[in-house]
């Protein structure tokens, strides 16, 4: 991948860049997040049952419990991109940049380059994290189907949609996934319902119709809940879906968080005397689900 410069060079520079909006990687924010995994993490799951009996004298050993895993591997991913400083002398760019042949660099496009880059690591966990297919530059997701976390687990609560969302099926969706969660999850503290911001904005404009607490028009103090439940709107989640979990049993895993935002830029003119800026980020990323049965997957 190299570097390529469109511009008439002419008038007035605006004096900043733009870019195209990408998705935050807000899914983080509502998934349990295992760092430090080099290669693969072991989640593992104890299961009791017929423990408690009638009290009596003897000791008399009865139930079973059993230990089973699930294996979260994330994938290396990276970029890496060169970037000709001689294609800069065609652009706006050359205003930056000192006298000098060896002065060619740029500092607000070296900048934004890496702040840019910042967010398209974000774009591309946010989209892996729900629908990533494990092809190049992605890493398997939760509902991608098939080889989806939840479809390989296999034990994920299914729920049917009445027909694709709108702002008038909204709510009954939402009431039939509520009422699919199992009975032992309904209530936990870190239950969630995750959905997309498609859905959410069907989801605000259906209760400000119908005025929540008076509430017309959903202003910064209001608490995305249904029915007690937490809203975690998720960016890269596709659209006619939603999940309602536990935030303990949904897994982000890599090796360290802060890798997604490390990314450095190499001048390479003191190294082989070229003309050229390396752009390198290294970070890893992969998803599982703990207990199946205590997921609800609605579409």
């Amino acid at each position: 991948m190299g570097l390529s410069v469109t511009s008439n060079y002419s008038g007035k520079a605006f004096g900043q860049y733009i870019s195209a909006a990408l998705k935050e990687a807000k899914s983080l924010e509502g998934l349990t997040i295992l760092e430090n995994i080099k290669y693969k993490e072991n989640i593992r799951k104890m299961t009791g049952s017929n423990l408690v009996k009638d009290a009596e004298c003897d000791f008399t050993p009865v139930g079973d419990l059993t230990l089973t895993e699930a294996v979260l591997t994330p994938k290396n991913l990276q970029i890496n991109v060169d970037l000709c400083k001689k294609t800069l002398l065609q652009g706006w760019e050359a205003e930056e940049m000192k006298a000098g042949s060896f002065n060619r660099n740029a500092p607000t496009f070296d900048q934004y380059v890496l702040s840019y880059f910042g967010e398209l690591i974000a774009d591309s966990v946010e989209s892996s994290i729900w629908t990533g297919a494990g092809t190049t530059g992605t890493f398997l997701g939760f509902l991608t189907a098939t080889t989806g976390a939840f479809a390989v687990n296999g034990n994920v609560v299914a729920s049917a949609a009445t027909a694709a969302y709108t702002e008038d099926n909204i709510i009954e969706n939402l009431q039939k996934l509520v009422a699919d969660i199992p009975a032992n999850v309904y209530g936990r503290d870190d239950l969630r319902i995750y959905m997309n911001w498609k859905t959410y904005r069907y989801y605000i404009s259906a209760i400000s119709t119908l005025g929540y607490v008076n509430a017309y028009n959903m202003n910064s103090t209001y608490e995305p809940v249904f029915e007690g439940i937490t809203i975690q709107p998720c960016p890269g989640m596709p659209d006619n879906k939603m999940v309602a979990a536990e935030k303990s049993n949904l897994f982000y895993g890599t090796d360290l968080i802060s890798d997604n935002t490390n990314i450095k830029m190499l001048d390479m003119s003191d190294l082989d005397g070229s003309d050229n800026m390396r752009v390198v980020a290294k970070f890893s990323g992969g998803v599982q689900v703990g207990i199946g049965a205590d997921v609800v997957s609605q579409s």
